[in-house]
């Protein structure tokens, strides 16, 4: 889950730390060799996904993603893209125990809470960027 607010110090998520770091000129690192690739959800879409849950759920465990798997590397070229940077990404090692994929299967969630992610990736990274821009 990604979005406006996200923290970029600690242990924040991706988005915020590689857009946090290139908008204050430094380069991102990236660990192993960025072809992991992960699920990317906007905020908004989950704060949606859990009002649907609150009128329609029944209970039912339900994965909350878009079904979608970008790369790590992709994320990095989006975000510059979007920051106009124009750096190159620092590499480190692949911490243990990391995951080469991770994307989640949402059909459960799209037909019992009639609920689908309608952020494109693009879109909601530049909301992120737009906010932290600003504070």
């Amino acid at each position: 889950v990604y979005g406006p607010r996200q923290d970029p110090h600690g242990e924040a998520g991706v988005v915020s730390i590689f857009a946090s770091t290139m908008l204050a000129g430094g380069s991102p690192t990236i660990f192993g060799d960025g072809n992991q690739t992960r699920d990317y959800v906007f905020i908004d879409d989950v704060v949606h996904a859990f009002v649907q849950a609150i009128d329609r759920g029944s209970g039912k465990l339900v994965n909350i993603g878009t079904g979608l798997e970008t790369s790590v590397n992709g994320l990095y070229r989006l975000l510059a893209d979007i920051i106009g940077f124009d750096g190159e990404p620092e590499h480190g090692p692949l911490p243990p125990g990391e995951l080469r994929r991770s994307a989640l299967d949402i059909t459960v969630a799209s037909s019992a809470l009639a609920w689908k992610p309608w952020t494109h990736l693009e879109d909601g990274l530049a909301e992120t960027v737009a906010y932290l821009k600003g504070v």
